[in-house]
């Protein structure tokens, strides 16, 4: 083996111990849990010794039959696609124009507006979570002020905190900066000689934008809602915080399942499906980006 072989080698063996310890072995263990039967104590049943030494591993489909048919776990996986196809749409109506903003403006404004993005994830995010209880609790400002426009329409208090409306407002709050900084990396380099062009053959701002800068950004727009989409998805800690019953999403149901209810082998199978899904659809969007031509232009 030449010397640019052994540096190919040196240099592959950190990440590649790492995927393989922290998302490999874990991935292999998940899925041979979700076959094997629960515990009567909880975790997973033992395996079964024979008087002749063998050991059997009982595997058992019951898990994923029970999964499959459960209408509850649906509405979750359901409720959960909702809240992150909401909090993407909502990332990416509020970052798209910040984003633009902070890429078209001067050089000495654009570091510190980036700053300012940025600075959320100098705190804790249960401290940001927390912060949002208080913002939305029944005697806030903002409760105060939404409760008194619904008083003079003739309807009764909302309650802001431990709701739906709380839970995708936490999560837009947490997954925004995810969306901002993908696309002003994009929207950073368009070359705005392009935009320039099409207002000179006649363009207005609206055309030039859709028919220019949409299609040139198509690659921030996809990163910045797969950053967003496929946390969002698995998220557990901001439900349980200001959500409700009626606001319980799929992660809580693995969290409730290996942490309190102790049945491992059916929160496997329900990471299992939550991972397939997200595969899916994130396969599913790549497809139909790579088809629509956005990508293809933005690449010349």
């Amino acid at each position: 083996m030449n010397n640019a072989g052994k540096e190919k080698w040196v240099l592959s063996l950190p990440p590649v111990i790492y995927l393989v310890g922290l998302f490999l072995i874990p991935t292999i263990l998940m899925i041979f849990i979700a076959f094997r039967e629960p515990g009567d104590y909880g975790g997973v049943a033992p395996l079964i010794t024979h008087n002749n030494g063998s050991t059997s591993l009982n595997l058992t489909l019951d898990g994923f039959r029970y999964a499959f048919s459960s209408s509850f776990i649906w509405k979750l996986f359901l409720r959960s696609m909702l809240y992150s196809i909401l909090t993407t749409f909502c990332c990416l109506l509020i970052g798209y124009p910040l984003a633009l903003l902070i890429a078209k403006s001067a050089k000495k404004y654009r570091d510190l507006l980036l700053l300012l993005v940025i600075i959320p994830f100098w705190s804790n995010f249960l401290i940001r979570v927390y912060a949002w209880m208080i913002l939305l609790g029944p005697n806030s400002a903002i409760s105060n002020v939404v409760n008194s426009i619904r008083h003079l329409f003739g309807l009764e208090p909302l309650d802001l905190l431990f709701s739906s409306a709380a839970v995708i407002i936490c999560l837009v709050y947490i997954n925004l900066p995810f969306m901002i900084l993908p696309l002003y990396a994009n929207l950073e380099k368009h070359d705005y000689a392009l935009i320039e062009a099409s207002r000179d053959l006649g363009a207005n701002k609206s055309r030039s934008f859709w028919q220019i800068t949409v299609p040139l950004s198509m690659p921030g727009i996809l990163a910045g809602c797969g950053l967003v989409f496929i946390p969002c998805i698995g998220m557990f800690v901001i439900p349980e915080l200001v959500g409700n019953n009626c606001s319980m999403m799929i992660g809580n149901l693995i969290k409730q399942q290996f942490l309190q209810t102790m049945n491992w082998p059916l929160g496997s199978v329900t990471s299992i499906v939550m991972t397939l899904l997200v595969l899916s659809i994130s396969l599913f969007v790549g497809f139909l980006a790579s088809r629509s031509g956005g990508l293809k232009y933005a690449r010349k």
